[in-house]
Order: structure tokens, then sequence, then C-alpha cells
């Protein structure tokens, strides 16, 4: 209660204008994305909060993609599906130390402790995904939410979703994609949630699998952001710029950047 009147003072005494009100908004949604997180989604009602979903096929960059956000290796990695259970990756701007040194710390919604070792955060996300979803390569639509607290980060939601594969494997059931597909329509198709459609450099980004299935809740482009992953193993002869600048890609409204 204490957080949460906290966030709600700094909107409420605070220029709509201001870095204030804008902290105290997106703590704000915080705090609330943590109740929701903790009830059921059928007990929800519906509730939309404003965020980032980052969608991709198996293998794309994804985890790359979130990394630079942060700034720090801490995601779990393998040739098979990696993310397996959704991840809300609360991002929270801190302030430097007096020494200028940056401070980074995180902490799971499940675990009270701060973390500063980031291979811990890949080793507790493994641990706990383990736990919960039965087989290797089985994904859960259960959500673990994550905080991260750096003077190199900008205030965000991020939401980490599974890459969509086509073809089961192991003991994954015979419609995995259409689960994958599903689970991650879930969150895009809300109008509050920015789409990151994330395509590999060596593969058709006018074929891209997340492009496809951002059009399918944004067919109009607005809010969805094309990123072009792996740009070092494009095809010789490609010309990244024509993808960027949308003359051989789906038009976006808001664009296309490579990383």
């Amino acid at each position: 209660k204490t957080r949460q009147s906290a966030a709600t003072n700094r909107v409420i005494g605070s220029s709509i204008n201001s870095p204030e009100f804008l902290t105290g908004v997106i703590s704000a949604i915080n705090d609330l994305q943590d109740i929701l997180s903790q009830l059921p989604s059928d007990a929800q009602l519906g509730v939309s909060l404003p965020q980032v979903a980052v969608v991709g096929s198996q293998s794309s960059g994804k985890s790359s993609v979130l990394e630079a956000l942060v700034g720090r290796d801490f995601l779990p990695r393998g040739s098979n599906i990696c993310t397996r259970r959704p991840l809300v990756l609360q991002l929270h701007q801190t302030q430097a130390g007096s020494d200028g040194r940056a401070r980074e710390w995180a902490q799971f919604l499940h675990l009270e402790r701060k973390i500063t070792d980031f291979n811990e955060i890949r080793e507790e996300i493994e641990t706990v995904t383990a736990r919960t979803v039965k087989g290797k390569s089985c994904v859960s639509p259960d959500a673990i939410t994550l905080k991260i607290f750096s003077p190199k980060v900008l205030s965000m939601t991020l939401i980490d979703l599974p890459g969509i594969t086509k073809v089961p494997v192991d003991d994954q059931p015979h419609n995995i994609e259409e689960i994958l597909t599903d689970m991650t329509k879930s969150y895009i198709e809300k109008e509050s949630c920015i789409i990151l459609a994330v395509t590999p450099g060596n593969a058709d980004v006018a074929n891209s699998e997340a492009i496809k299935l951002a059009q399918q809740v944004d067919p109009d482009g607005i809010r969805t952001l094309g990123v072009i992953t792996k740009v070092d193993i494009m095809d010789a002869g490609t010309d990244v710029r024509a993808y960027l600048l949308g003359e051989r890609a789906p038009k976006l409204k808001l664009g296309y950047v490579a990383v």
C-alpha cells in the first residue's frame, strides 16, 4: 500500500509534462501489473495496461533485443524454445550512486530478495520454469514477473513471449503452433500494446511470421515496430536500407530498425 500510495502521489502532485509525472504513472502501472499477475486470467476483468510485447519466431533474436535494451545478458539461451513462459519485464530507471557508479539489481515477484548477479536471473527463470512446466519443451501461459532497477534503462514494461514454432519437437503437443499463436495474440491484441515484431536478417521480412501475426491484430500497422536482427548474416547483395525504408517490407507506421 505504501508503494502504491507513493506512486499515486507522484502523479497527483506533478505537472503532466514533468518527468516526475511520467515516472509516477509508470510506477502505478507496474503496481497494477503486480496485482493482476497474481490473479487468474478470468479474474482480471479485461484490464489492459500499457506494455511492449516482443514477438518473433524461434531463434529470431528476441533475447538479444531484450538484453540490448537492458544492457546485460540475463536470459536463457539454447537451441529449443528458451522462453517457455511469458516474461513480464518491468524496467525501472534509477539514479547512479554518489560516486557515479551504476548500481543495478533485479527482483522477481515470487522472490523477496534482491539479485545483483545477473547470471542468477537466468538460473532462476530456468528453475521456476522447470518446476511449473511439464516436459523440457512445453510452454505455459503463466507469466513470470521480473523487475530490473538500473540507471542504464528507460522505465517501461516489456513482455518476452515464447518464440513461434510450427513443427512440434520432443514432448510438445501436436498443436504447438496454435498454442503459441493464441498465447501471443492474448497480449498483442490489446490496443494498449506496442508490438516489436522481430525478424532475422537472413529471412524474408515480407514473409515474417512476426509481421504476419502482428497484422492479424494491427492490420493498419499503427502500433507495430519492425525489428530486423542478425543483419550481419543477410544474403549477399541484400540492401538493409530497402527494408528500413519500407520498400521491401509491409508498411508500418512506426517503421523498422536494425539491430
